[in-house]
């Protein structure tokens, strides 16, 4: 299954990058770091960007992507700081980078150069199994992190949410099924990402949406993967989803600003 495949790539590339520098030494680079950004400031509210606008159309997290593993190279003149800054005209209340380089042609790097070129809160999209990432994103600027319930054993992820909230960055807790929602809900998640791509088979259906928001009374939800249209918009708010994650019916428009602009004008 490609979830269990990154997984395991995953521990192996996070084992490497504990070896290069401690975890202790990065904890003492991502103060350093916070305290020349950010001043008395700290990470931009993430999760207050994401609201329904006065028509009920849910907020537009852009996502800067090159590839991914079942459609390969997305757009081959990819620039994260070109892309960001279009996603930012066109009206986009985040922005949101996948930094695995292995399986989706990210970087860690692609975040630090967008969180320097635009004013809008932004996702680290990765799989993060490990707090050393946690503090990876803090010290890029990440404003946010994606913490998969399916990557993720419970108290794993209980533990990942409470490093997060003490690095004073939202959590996006992202959930496929009943189940995973139960699970995202009880370690006290506030802002859930429902994914409509099965993570083991890649398949994707906006109906894994419409069944589970119901079960996310009091938390805010983003929709995430499969949206392509300002109809796709419209339904989603209408089914009480405050936010929508779209990547590659972005990035593969030849002028992503003015496909951003076809959902959020």
């Amino acid at each position: 299954m490609i979830l269990d495949r990154i997984l395991r790539e995953k521990e192996l590339e996070v084992a490497e990058l504990k070896r290069r520098v401690p975890l202790s030494e990065l904890r003492l680079l991502v103060a350093e770091a916070a305290r020349q950004r950010d001043g008395c400031d700290g990470p931009l509210d993430f999760a207050g960007a994401l609201r329904r606008d006065a028509r009920g159309l849910p907020a537009v997290v852009a996502e800067v992507k090159k590839g991914s593993p079942s459609k390969g190279i997305i757009r081959e003149d990819f620039d994260p700081v070109d892309i960001s800054q279009a996603y930012q005209r066109g009206g986009a209340a985040a922005v949101s980078v996948l930094t695995d380089e292995k399986f989706f042609m990210g970087s860690l790097d692609n975040l630090k150069r967008v969180k320097s070129a635009v004013n809008l809160p932004v996702l680290r999209k990765d799989f993060i199994i490990d707090e050393y990432q946690i503090y990876e994103a803090r010290a890029a600027g990440a404003d946010a992190v994606l913490l998969i319930v399916a990557a993720l054993e419970r108290a794993r992820l209980e533990d990942l949410f409470c490093v997060a909230e003490g690095l004073c960055i939202a959590a996006l807790v992202e959930v496929h099924d009943e189940y995973e929602m139960g699970i995202a809900l009880s370690a006290g998640a506030r802002l859930v990402g429902i994914n409509n791509r099965n993570l083991q088979t890649f398949d994707v259906s906006l109906e894994t949406t419409y069944r589970l928001v119901g079960s996310a009374s009091g938390v805010k939800v983003v929709s995430e993967s499969g949206i392509s249209s300002r109809a796709d918009l419209q339904r989603l708010g209408d089914a009480g989803v405050d936010a929508v994650l779209v990547g590659e019916a972005l990035v593969r428009g030849r002028d992503v600003e003015a496909k951003l602009r076809e959902l959020t004008e």
